[in-house]
């Protein structure tokens, strides 16, 4: 029903308007599930700038979408602001950079998964631990892939998809490692860097000597920070530019962690990171 009513909506307005074009009315999709008006209308204009390479009028997209000029105009503004849409000049307008910025995200996201599920498996038979992949969000790691099994001699506390501080894991010492020193202040600022066990690092001063010491090894280390009875080594895979995508960590129970495994780790993050394009040099 919803969708009938859009194409007599788009019919009409497209009738109606000498400037509507019918690539732009094909370009309208249909988002027959979504409940929330404003998001509805919103994922049309997008839709249809999505469907050009040449920036759009506003009198186009209203034509194309169905959409009263004044209510798309709104949205647009909106979007605008969030930097999904770009306001040329002469009131064109395209897809905006941010777009771009999460697409890349997504892209890095699957593709980092996909080159690594094989190497991390490896790493988990050759050292029968857990072996946990993540990336940065914001000022904490995100894990979205694990490697484990009952051999690894503990439980999995936090599951794919959880969270914890920067300053307290392996992978997040890795990311702020990588941070000027203005930042680092600015995130123990943000975050007070809170404590949960004895062993955390909870003073800027310290989080610093800890952060020189990941900069000189390569790798970096959680000593029971998170959490009492785990440790974690990672290292760093690497995109093609040279950036850092997100942390491979290895995690044992305290009294079983080795620092013969930190090898072991650090090529198979290389690994991993060539899959992506990563050249040494960078």
């Amino acid at each position: 029903m919803q969708q009938s009513e859009s194409m007599a909506r788009l019919s009409h307005s497209s009738a109606s308007s000498s400037q509507g074009s019918p690539a732009l009315a094909s370009a309208a999709g249909d988002h027959g599930s979504v409940t929330i008006q404003v998001l509805d209308r919103a994922m049309r204009i997008l839709d249809v700038l999505a469907g050009q390479r040449d920036p759009v009028t506003l009198k186009e997209l209203s034509a194309a979408t169905g959409l009263h000029a004044s209510t798309a105009h709104r949205i647009l503004a909106d979007l605008a602001v969030g930097r999904y849409v770009e306001r040329v000049d002469s009131g064109l307008y395209r897809l905006g950079m941010r777009l771009l910025e999460l697409g890349s995200l997504v892209k890095g996201r699957l593709d980092v998964r996909e080159a690594a599920i094989g190497p991390m498996h490896e790493l988990h038979r050759q050292t029968g631990q857990t072996v946990n992949l993540s990336l940065v969000q914001g000022d904490e790691i995100v894990y979205i892939e694990r490697a484990w099994s009952e051999r690894s001699g503990m439980q999995v506390v936090r599951a794919i998809g959880g969270r914890a501080p920067l300053h307290l894991t392996s992978t997040g010492k890795l990311f702020l490692s990588m941070w000027d020193a203005r930042s680092v202040r600015s995130y123990a600022m943000r975050t007070g860097l809170a404590g949960t066990t004895r062993n955390s690092i909870t003073q800027i001063d310290q989080l610093e000597r800890e952060l020189a010491l990941v900069r000189r090894h390569g790798y970096s280390r959680d000593n029971e920070e998170l959490e009492l009875g785990v440790r974690c080594i990672a290292a760093g895979i690497y995109d093609d530019t040279g950036a850092l995508l997100a942390g491979l960590s290895l995690s044992a129970p305290a009294e079983r962690m080795r620092d013969d495994w930190i090898p072991l780790l650090m090529s198979t993050s290389a690994r991993i990171s060539e899959a992506l394009g990563y050249e040494a040099q960078h």
